[in-house]
């Protein structure tokens, strides 16, 4: 996004993480901390980055956890928390920059979601019931905002190359495998061309979709 000149405000809960992410944007743009469990700090950090830069154009949801169990064994926090960050995290950043879109008639909001919100999957009832209901709120988002130019989005990536990924033992990994068609993993890259193409004007009469990148191992 920044060699197609956009500035890039970049979130981590940590402030090393922030550190990180301002030293690859450069002049570009800048990381900074934001925990999406607490919703004021939300709200706060929304203002600083309008105070600093007037308006905000394009928001995408990428922050995510997950606290893997069978639902027997689940416990409440277990749960909350991963619908806390996943579902009402969406939620409250969506609705703050809203306003402002809708102000300026434009906008483009873009959610990362997951395979698993349409599939299921054995010990993530709570990240599934989280991924799926992304769905039905972009959706309804997408119907009530489409008067105003704002576009409401979803990619779902199925098995990325990521640190999460890397630590699949080689049963699973092959185990996986057999399930894609194009028999191996996504790359981040394949995630990234697809949210420059939804927060671009060549997708201005685009809303209310979800775009399924998994080599095959879900078609909807």
């Amino acid at each position: 996004m920044v060699d197609n000149g956009i500035q890039v405000i970049g979130t981590a809960t940590t402030k090393i993480g922030a550190q990180k992410i301002s030293q690859n944007l450069k002049k570009n743009g800048q990381g900074i901390i934001l925990n999406i469990d607490d919703s004021i700090e939300m709200n706060h950090c929304i203002k600083n980055i309008y105070n600093k830069f007037g308006k905000i154009d394009i928001l995408i949801n990428n922050a995510g956890i997950c606290h893997d169990k069978l639902l027997i064994n689940m416990t409440t926090k277990d749960w909350t928390n991963v619908l806390m960050v996943n579902l009402n995290g969406v939620f409250h950043l969506s609705k703050s920059v809203l306003s402002s879109m809708i102000k300026n008639r434009y906008g483009r909001i873009l959610t990362i979601g997951s395979i698993v919100g349409y599939t299921g999957n054995i010990g993530q009832t709570n990240y599934s019931a989280s991924k799926s209901g992304l769905i039905g709120f972009h959706k309804s988002l997408a119907l009530e905002v489409a008067n105003y130019g704002i576009t409401v989005n979803m990619i779902a990536p199925g098995l990325i190359k990521t640190d999460m990924t890397n630590t699949i033992d080689i049963k699973k990994y092959k185990k996986y495998i057999s399930k894609i068609p194009m028999k191996r993993f996504g790359s981040t890259d394949d995630i990234a061309a697809a949210v420059l193409f939804f927060i671009s004007d060549a997708t201005s009469y685009i809303t209310g979709q979800t775009l399924h990148i998994n080599g095959g191992m879900y078609m909807n």
